[in-house]
């Protein structure tokens, strides 16, 4: 199984270095990675560039773009960006969206083209994310075991084209999988295969970012009962119980401003009979 990868990066001066001394490391090297360099302000490209002159299948670009970072539009659109120039003859089976603020471990691609190669039904794969607590490395606990985390997503070329690519908005790596399954596709998340993520989840965001999950909920055709839910839910594990109330003011800014849906009405009710499904299996 051939990959590519497309790694957007946003002043990741501390930490690319690392990224892409790991990607190198891999027993199963990659056919093409670019790196898309959104617009940094640190040695973000100085340091990509001093790796591409070491690996033939890495490359470098630069794209420019505001300084604010929002969860979800910026470093999509710095991905599709990246996706655009992806030359013709470049051949692969897998495309992933990776974070530049990761250390994989050595066999982690040929442990995820094997799942994919042995099961045709497999649409998304991905480990899991640690993070660094009081000098211990534990796992990054916020969201379910089944959800592949934004930072490493590994997508089948056919689905990835059937779910019509990544969405530019808070709320992609959710609707990505939800599509998933909408079109039967299977997910896979390898416990076993864990991952350093060097930086906190959100640590950049703007603080105009915190209505932006409920926006999501509101444009993912959760509705308001399921939105509830998921906002304290969210909350509680984030340990900030008064994001709840941002999340839900953010859901309500959305419907007044009648946002556009990510997904259609028909993709919404399965996305909410999915949801309730999983609702009611935790509670009974």
């Amino acid at each position: 199984m051939k990959y590519i990868i497309i790694i957007p990066a946003y002043n990741e001066a501390s930490y690319i270095a690392e990224t892409l001394q790991s990607l190198a490391d891999q027993t199963l090297l990659p056919e093409w990675v670019l790196v898309v360099n959104d617009s940094s302000t640190d040695q973000t490209e100085a340091i990509a560039e001093s790796f591409t002159a070491q690996h033939a299948w890495l490359h470098l670009c630069t794209k420019n773009s505001a300084a604010i970072h929002l969860p979800g539009s910026k470093v999509i659109q710095a991905f599709n960006h990246g996706l655009t120039l992806l030359p013709d003859e470049i051949q692969y089976d897998v495309i992933v969206k990776l974070d530049a603020d990761l250390i994989l471990p050595p066999d982690y691609f040929a442990h995820i083209a094997h799942e994919f190669k042995q099961n045709p039904k497999l649409g998304m794969a991905g480990g899991v994310a640690r993070i660094e607590k009081n000098n211990t490395w534990v796992i990054e606990n916020l969201t379910d075991k089944d959800h592949i985390r934004g930072a490493f997503k590994a997508y089948r070329k056919a689905c990835f084209q059937q779910i019509g690519g990544l969405k530019p908005a808070m709320g992609w790596d959710t609707v990505d999988e939800l599509l998933c399954r909408y079109y039967d596709w299977e997910i896979l998340v390898r416990q076993d295969l864990q991952i350093k993520h060097l930086k906190p989840t959100g640590a950049q965001y703007d603080k105009t970012a915190r209505y932006k999950q409920g926006e999501a909920f509101y444009r993912l055709h959760y509705g308001l009962a399921i939105t509830l839910i998921a906002s304290l839910k969210l909350a509680s594990k984030k340990g900030k119980p008064l994001l709840f109330l941002d999340y839900i003011k953010g859901y309500f800014r959305a419907k007044a401003k009648k946002d556009p849906y990510l997904v259609t009405e028909e993709q919404g009710k399965f996305i909410r009979h999915y949801r309730w499904k999983k609702i009611k299996s935790k509670l009974f």
